[in-house]
């Protein structure tokens, strides 16, 4: 039996992969590098900012210090925090479904997000309440696709990983949730369900993420 719900967050609950995007897209700009939507969708959707950066540093054939690494990340935040400040980014229903399962189960958030862009925007919809917990960047040791911030959040939550369930956007976010132990409900706000089989549901829209599709996994 489902007990608890892990919801990942840039792409489930904030439509905020277009930020994220865009302040990539501005810091690289300013290093003679150009981010297209397509590169970014294809290969690094789902990593956290220093895997993103590293990733773009090793394909231009950078060597980049942790030093330089945490510069570009406090950039990139800084930027990003701009783009939200005083708008609200949660996809239309979030709200509504994070207070309705909330009333049925323990709910936490896993992502490679960093921590005050995820609380920043629950606080700004005063939805940091029903939330026990937030895995983000840095608190694991590996970010998605590894399982590390699944079974962190399992642990967080006091359940074992088969009895969470995750939900995500990403074939990144999938590979992590079900390689942790943790069932998956896909939704489809940034990949088409073909992208998303791995999945043990996939639903359209977070009105369809209800107790009664959690338990029935």
């Amino acid at each position: 039996m489902i007990r608890a719900v892990v919801f990942d967050f840039d792409g489930v609950l904030a439509d905020s992969e277009p930020l994220h995007l865009a302040t990539y897209q501005e810091v690289f700009s300013s290093m003679g590098v150009t981010l297209t939507r397509d590169d970014y969708y294809e290969h690094y959707l789902g990593y956290d900012d220093e895997a993103v950066f590293r990733a773009i540093g090793r394909a231009h054939g950078w060597t980049m210090s942790d030093e330089q690494v945490a510069a570009f990340i406090a950039e990139k935040s800084r930027v990003f925090d701009e783009m939200i400040a005083g708008g609200n980014v949660l996809y239309p229903g979030a709200a509504d479904c994070v207070t309705r399962l909330a009333r049925a189960f323990p709910l936490g958030i896993a992502s490679g997000a960093l921590k005050h862009e995820i609380q920043t925007i629950l606080a700004g919809a005063r939805l940091d309440q029903y939330f026990r917990f937030v895995v983000a960047a840095g608190d694991t040791p590996h970010t998605k696709p590894a399982p590390a911030p699944y079974v962190r959040a399992a642990q967080l939550h006091g359940h074992p990983p088969s009895a969470c369930v995750a939900i995500e956007d990403s074939r990144w976010g999938i590979v992590s949730a079900k390689a942790a132990g943790m069932k998956c409900v896909a939704i489809t706000t940034t990949y088409p369900s073909s992208e998303l089989e791995a999945a043990d549901a996939t639903i359209t829209s977070l009105d369809q993420f209800t107790e009664e599709l959690i338990h029935g996994l």
